[in-house]
């Protein structure tokens, strides 16, 4: 019998473990020719979700948990549990039901049409207009300045057949940014629109820390544009100097005694390409942090806790 796997990564979500569980588990009862398992994989939560997890899983052997350690961030613990999974489908799902549960007989059926992939995008979502326009504005940059075409509106949530989550395993990526693999590795795929609501209990821990984390690997693993920009806009701003410089020069010869350099040109010159390489250093900045965590090769977590698995960790490749 073909294994779903859910993958439901959490991090104080008490309020919604629950009830996640029992929607996941109302879909799967329909679909009778699958076996499943859901794994949860918990950030080192201080609230009660490990609790209510424990208890989900002493009911419920399909039930999977993986405790961290520590709270390893949105990026490495998902990709963890995703290479644990057994499934001959994987489907990420968040904890905060913003994912709704309800799409996985879609998701599964369209993957029994062929799509080694298929997504959940979010063209519309219950958010402030402020975030919106900002997400509308970010999914537009990047996917201009991408070097493969990303998925416009797409947070992982979706299905991801066997070979795809092997791929993955084999690129032995120490902060992968997930999204972008999908684009990266071609596979063939299909999306499927939905409006994601609003979360009811609990409080989103994405802050502008995250969301700048998230936003910039993005940018940093799949453009270099930003480098290239920066070596032009360097060598543009030279020549402009030097045009304004040589006018200078020619002003003072026209006009020895009536011109006047004066200091404010020289200040607001002096601080506005002060202002320029700064902005360029952290560029820079950010390439050589991406690098610098590819060449460390950390482990993505560090587990405190299994439940419900017969087998440890499965590694890396």
């Amino acid at each position: 019998m073909p294994l779903i796997s859910i993958v439901t990564p959490c991090y104080n979500e008490e309020d919604n473990v629950d009830l996640l569980y029992a929607r996941v588990k109302e879909q799967l009862a329909g679909l009778k020719q699958y076996d499943h398992e859901h794994i949860f994989i918990d950030n080192a939560s201080s609230d009660g979700t490990v609790d209510r997890l424990r208890q989900i899983a002493a009911r419920d052997p399909h039930v999977k948990l993986i405790v961290n350690t520590r709270n390893f961030g949105h990026i490495r613990s998902p990709m963890h549990a995703y290479l644990q999974a057994k499934g001959d489908a994987v489907i990420a799902m968040a904890a905060d039901l913003q994912d709704p549960p309800e799409m996985i007989p879609e998701l599964i059926s369209h993957w029994e049409e062929g799509f080694k992939v298929v997504v959940g995008i979010k063209p519309s979502s219950r958010e402030t207009l402020a975030m919106a326009f900002i997400r509308r504005l970010y999914y537009q940059v990047i996917g201009r300045i991408s070097e493969v075409p990303l998925i416009p509106n797409f947070t992982g949530f979706g299905l991801y057949d066997r070979e795809v989550i092997e791929a993955i395993r084999k690129l032995d990526d120490p902060y992968p940014y997930f999204r972008g693999l999908i684009s990266e590795l071609g596979f063939r795929y299909t999306t499927i629109p939905y409006e994601q609501p609003r979360r009811i209990r609990g409080i989103t821990h994405n802050n502008f820390y995250t969301l700048y984390d998230m936003g910039m690997l993005g940018i940093t693993s799949h453009s270099k544009l930003p480098l290239r920009v920066a070596t032009m806009a360097g060598f543009s701003l030279s020549a402009i100097s030097l045009l304004v410089s040589l006018g200078y020069l020619a002003a003072k010869l026209l006009y020895w005694d009536s011109f006047s350099f004066g200091t404010a040109p020289i200040i607001i010159g002096l601080f506005f390409f002060a202002s320029v390489q700064l902005f360029f250093i952290g560029i820079l900045g950010e390439y050589i942090g991406a690098i610098h965590t590819q060449v460390m090769k950390r482990p993505l977590v560090i587990e405190k806790e299994r439940v419900n698995f017969n087998q440890p960790a499965i590694p890396k490749s």
